[in-house]
């Protein structure tokens, strides 16, 4: 049980802690990680298409800095990973990515507290819409 963990993540430094964990569970079971960055392109759709492409490759070199360094810290735990980045909306691409690599569990971070109810949490739209579980794990914020 718990083979193929995706553990998506958003570059903040508040996702180090999620990726220990994550790194800990996987080696404690010889499990297949899988880390995710998503490019929320969403966000910057009405600016100029120069403009676009520039901030695209923006976030995607921030992404490939944090998948880089959740890489090495499940390399340290003896565990490897496939890195990839995508783009779309982040729920949807973590669904759609965690289908087509068969996960058994998707681990994750959320900066939104449950009881809140805050529409449009990342966090929030996994959970409620995925059929496999979905461990989230709450971000500390200083």
């Amino acid at each position: 049980m718990y083979d193929t963990i995706l553990v998506p993540i958003d570059g903040s430094d508040s996702m180090t802690p999620i990726v220990n964990d994550a790194a800990a569970f996987a080696a404690d079971r010889e499990a297949s990680v899988y880390l995710l960055y998503v490019v929320d392109n969403r966000a910057f759709l009405t600016l100029a298409s120069e403009r676009q492409d520039e901030v695209s490759e923006e976030l995607e070199a921030k992404g490939a800095d944090a998948l880089e360094a959740a890489r090495e810290t499940m390399e340290s735990h003896g565990v490897d990973a496939v890195v990839t980045i995508r783009h779309g909306d982040p729920a949807d691409q973590i669904l759609d990515y965690a289908h087509e690599i068969g996960a058994d569990l998707i681990a994750m971070g959320t900066h939104a507290r449950f009881e809140d109810n805050i529409l449009g949490s990342v966090s929030r739209s996994v959970v409620i819409e995925s059929d496999i579980p979905v461990l989230a794990t709450p971000i500390k914020s200083d």
